[in-house]
């Protein structure tokens, strides 16, 4: 899954950027209050976006 494809459908779900860290983004539900690393590569694999969606869903 594209970077920016994962972004937006974390902002679609109501996550924000918290920081940006040394190699990763952390963003984190605004409702939930969970939070989780983004890495910075142009292409994350399937598995990683399913678990990070997973994660900051509500």
């Amino acid at each position: 899954m594209k970077r920016q494809e994962l972004i937006s459908r974390l902002e679609q779900n109501g996550c924000v950027l918290i920081r940006h860290g040394g190699r990763h983004d952390w963003y984190q539900n605004a409702r939930t209050g969970a939070c989780q690393p983004i890495p910075r590569h142009r292409e994350i694999k399937d598995h990683l976006a399913r678990h990070i969606l997973r994660k900051l869903k509500d």
